[in-house]
């Protein structure tokens, strides 16, 4: 399978630059799975589509101001570090600016010395493996020093840096938001669980690879990124009850869609607690098991994103919708709207 049959063409006008106002006023395309049909919203009526005894699913991951800046202890040589993972204590792997300044032993200060780091050695695609040390608590320090890392496409600065969380995160751990959250508010979600719908928790640290375009010609030969995911004992019940009574799981989200599958895919469509590492990759033919709809955003062309999108409406549906959105004028990525596909 060719990634070329995932392509479309973006005007880059269309790329969102900056949130809306308010966060449920973004547009919403409503698109049938099965006949591909489609229907235009704002976002704020997702409610109509969600029925008494669904569940709705969200990560509730919290994005770090994981963009750092220093400088090397040696030269006073500017460094750029975007933390990407945690590996184990205050180690982490990085991505590094100027990379070829920053080889195994170079120590780095951040904030004049309030959080500082070594290397100690490197990391796939280039990385660095950095230990910090610091006075207190890491997040406090790095809530004080670390900028959001918002994605390479979005140019302008972003005012406040909470229009980059969903309004419910609250694990930290992630390198990008789960945007497909974004457009919820804390009233609209307390009207969706007023309707009698379920509201369930999952958490998938959202990395970099996220964004990390597709290089190879044959979808098959793309190496997935792996992310850390969470799912409770309480989020497997509340799931298992509502697909015994007949109810509906949407998925709010690819990483909330990927790391249910994850979970039902090992265990004959059954939820059960686990946390671990995912890399599944969703692709057209794949048969899911764990979700009836998803809410998700509108994203880049030849991305695995859109061949996740694609195996759960078919590609000739999404790329359909896409055209659809260019001519409607719909944003795109993080900061645009919204579809439903159901």
């Amino acid at each position: 399978m060719k990634v070329d049959l995932f392509d479309f063409h973006l005007p880059e006008e269309l790329i969102a630059q900056v949130p809306l106002q308010n966060r449920t006023d973004s547009r919403l395309m409503v698109l049938d799975k099965d006949s591909g049909e489609i229907k235009h919203e704002v976002f704020n009526h997702v409610i109509e589509y969600l029925r008494e005894g669904d569940c709705l699913v969200l990560n509730d991951t919290k994005v770090l101001p994981a963009r750092l800046f220093g400088v090397k202890r040696d030269t006073g040589a500017k460094i750029e570090v975007l933390l990407l993972k945690q590996l184990e204590g205050d180690q982490w792997e990085t991505l590094i600016k100027p990379a070829k300044r920053v080889k195994e032993g170079t120590e780095i200060d951040f904030g004049e010395g309030l959080l500082t780091a070594v290397c100690t050695g490197t990391s796939d695609h280039g990385g660095r493996v950095l230990d910090f040390k610091y006075e207190g608590i890491f997040y406090e320090v790095l809530d004080q020093l670390g900028e959001m890392p918002l994605p390479p496409y979005i140019k302008e600065q972003l005012e406040d840096r909470d229009r980059y969380q969903t309004v419910y995160a609250r694990e930290p751990g992630s390198a990008a938001a789960p945007t497909a959250g974004l457009h919820f508010t804390d009233s609209l979600l307390k009207a969706i669980k007023e309707k009698g719908v379920h509201i369930a928790f999952i958490t998938l640290h959202v990395g970099l690879g996220t964004f990390r375009p597709v290089s190879v010609d044959d979808v098959l030969e793309h190496d997935m990124h792996s992310e850390f995911y969470i799912v409770t004992e309480g989020t497997a019940c509340l799931l298992n009850e509502v697909r015994n009574k007949g109810g509906r799981i949407i998925t709010v989200g690819t990483t909330s869609t990927r790391t249910l599958e994850t979970i039902a895919s090992a265990n004959d469509g059954h939820f059960i607690e686990g946390s671990g590492w995912t890399n599944i990759f969703i692709y057209p033919g794949y048969e899911f098991k764990a979700i009836d709809g998803m809410i998700t955003n509108f994203h880049l062309p030849k991305s695995t994103l859109i061949m996740l999108v694609s195996a759960l409406a078919g590609r000739e549906h999404v790329l359909h919708a896409y055209q659809t959105a260019v001519s409607e004028r719909y944003r795109f990525f993080s900061f645009g709207d919204a579809m439903l596909i159901i």
